[in-house]
């Protein structure tokens, strides 16, 4: 069996030119052929239908000539990243705007019917958001797609105006005998060349603007601690200095303190609010930050590397002296934060009731600049309320910046503090503060969302500038 670019061929039907090409989606009682022909015929073989996917047909005078699989999209690809120009948040968020051609398998022999794979290509596209618009509730806005350059050359994705960006980092998924898992993979020294194609003509500015189009808002996930908030260089330094912490576990520990401390550290960063999402945030790791954590690696392999799991974390945060830990990240956070950003976001999270941090982060990236140890959001020594206050305290200066926080900070103290460091602060209201509100509104009332002079204003975070 010979192959056309990246479809698998078989002899199935004898369509003639020129005859109107149709897109279908396929039926549920057409489910088990389909399957059946994508397993017997495609060299990659079936794909599971896992999250928003969706199974089409393209028909030549009714017959079969064409199946292609769309589903979700690659979780993280750095030459996709660059082309789009998202950030890390931005991909996290609206990943589901990027679809994946998973299977592409072409129901003739070659050469019976000259640039049919580019013709059935492209008739899949221009349907394609419309189709999964109806079945999903949003339409995609770019495709996504990769080949294997030793075997294809990628022909009809380019004739159906695909672009070559670039290539996979060769992993491929890793199964054991009771684990089918997307994040657990292994090298296998084959890239895959990356093709991409926008659905609309203005597809990246929209998938990169700052306020989404009602459109495309269905498709955004909600999603806390994913995303890696350092550098490779940073990831490092960060371990290094977890490496001094003490243990507070017995001796004999599979995972050493140090990683498991800079995962927390990294998870933390990342937004993550509980253990579970710590754990989540773990399993995301590449095998290169794997390695270079000095994870261990998993018995009967070479370069599978395993993160500690829930229990691992429950029991090292359980048992973890607070204080120190905020005091080795925040020094470290000090020793490389550099100048403070414009705009800072100050805001606190639990980790259950076994750690609370509150956070001085970056607008733009999340990237934090200076954290603190809290025991409950109010109402204690070491509240939210009070960390965040001592933190601010405890900066160099913050001139010429601004500093953003919730109603919880909505304080004359918080305030008072972020003032005498030379910076300028707004802050959330709600109506279990009604003088302040009614003063915020009372003072907003006649001016533009762009002041003419600096003002000192705690504003309705209905109305937030």
């Amino acid at each position: 069996m010979k192959a056309v670019d990246e479809c698998s061929v078989s002899a199935h039907c004898d369509p003639k030119a020129n005859q109107r090409i149709e897109v279908q989606i396929v039926r549920p009682e057409e489910i088990e052929r389909f399957d059946r022909l994508m397993a017997e015929k495609h060299y990659l073989g079936a794909t599971r239908a896992v999250g928003d996917f969706l199974r089409q047909v393209v028909l030549v005078d009714g017959q079969w000539v064409a199946l292609l699989t769309w589903g979700a999209a690659a979780y993280k690809l750095k030459d996709r990243e660059q082309w789009i120009g998202w950030t890390d948040a931005q991909r996290v968020e609206r990943l589901k705007l990027v679809v994946q051609n998973r299977r592409f398998l072409l129901l003739v022999d070659r050469g019976q019917r000259p640039n049919l794979a580019s013709q059935t290509l492209s008739a899949s596209l221009r349907v394609l958001p419309k189709q999964w618009r109806e079945h999903f509730g949003y339409a995609p806005l770019i495709a996504e797609s990769f080949t294997d350059p030793e075997s294809f050359a990628g022909t009809c994705y380019k004739a159906s105006g695909w672009e070559p960006v670039g290539f996979s980092q060769g992993y491929s998924r890793h199964s054991s005998n009771c684990q089918h898992r997307s994040d657990f993979y292994l090298p296998n020294e084959r890239p895959k060349r990356l093709w991409l194609k926008e659905l609309h003509p203005q597809a990246r500015q929209r998938i990169c603007a700052l306020t989404l189009d009602p459109r495309d808002r269905p498709a955004v996930v909600a999603s806390v601690g994913d995303i890696s908030p350092l550098q490779e260089p940073q990831m490092l330094s960060l371990a290094k200095v977890f490496t001094r912490a003490s243990d507070p576990r017995a001796s004999n520990t599979h995972f050493r303190i140090g990683p498991v401390l800079t995962i927390v550290a990294m998870a933390l960063l990342a937004g993550a609010r509980d253990v579970a999402h710590i754990a989540r945030f773990a399993s995301r790791l590449t095998p290169r930050q794997r390695a270079q954590l000095a994870l261990p690696i998993k018995a009967g392999t070479r370069r599978f590397y395993k993160v500690p799991a829930y229990n691992v974390f429950y029991r090292v945060l359980k048992r973890l002296d607070p204080e120190t830990f905020a005091q080795l990240l925040s020094g470290w956070l000090q020793a490389h934060a550099g100048e403070l950003p414009v705009a800072l976001a100050l805001d606190g999270k639990m980790i259950r009731d076994q750690i609370g941090m509150v956070t001085l982060a970056q607008h733009e990236d999340g990237c934090p600049v200076a954290v603190a140890v809290m025991d409950q959001k109010e109402g204690t020594k070491r509240c939210e309320q009070t960390s965040a206050q001592q933190l601010i305290e405890s900066l160099p200066n913050l001139d010429g910046k601004v500093v953003t926080a919730d109603a919880l900070h909505c304080q004359k103290a918080t305030a008072r503090a972020i003032v005498e460091k030379g910076g300028d602060y707004v802050l959330q209201v709600k109506a279990n503060q009604p003088s302040i509100l009614e003063r915020a509104k009372t003072l907003t009332a006649n001016n533009t969302p762009l002041l003419s002079t600096p003002k000192k204003l705690t504003v309705d975070s209905k109305n937030a500038v």
